[in-house]
Formats: C-alpha cells, structure tokens, sequence
C-alpha cells in the first residue's frame, strides 16, 4: 500500500482522531480511506444520474394540455 502524508487544519485533525475512539475505525488512516471510498461512490452515483438526466433531455419534450390527468396517469404506472 502507497503511504501519503497529509496536513490537516488542528480541528480536522481532532475530529480524524475522535473517529477511532468508538472503535469503527482502527486508526485515522482508516477514516480518510472510508471518506475517500465514500467520495467515489457519491461521484458514480452523481455521474449515472447525470447520463440518465442527459438521456431524459436527449429523448424530447412532451406537451401537456391537462397536467392533472398527467399526473395522474403517472401516478398510476408508478403503481401509487
């Protein structure tokens, strides 16, 4: 595993440390790999959001006349 030192503001600092005093993690390396780990999943999950948005625009526009029957129609094959 590749070592890499960082330098945290005192506060930051504390707050590491304070994570591994319930045991959840052995030591602060242990805490900064699982906001890392945390941030990447965020980043997939926003990156497949984002291609699902651009797929919803890329697909058109629909004109509605009567936006309760529409809703309501979306509602039913949501099955709510």
């Amino acid at each position: 595993m590749a070592t890499m030192n960082i330098s945290l503001p005192q506060q930051m600092k504390d707050w590491v440390e304070e994570q591994t005093k319930d045991g959840k993690y052995a030591n602060s390396s242990d805490v900064v790999r699982d906001l890392i780990r945390r941030e990447l999943t965020k980043r997939e999950k926003i990156a497949a959001m984002q291609e699902k948005i651009d797929e919803a625009y890329a697909s058109g526009f629909v004109e509605v006349d009567d936006i309760d029957s529409f809703m309501d129609d979306i509602m039913t094959r949501a099955g709510l």
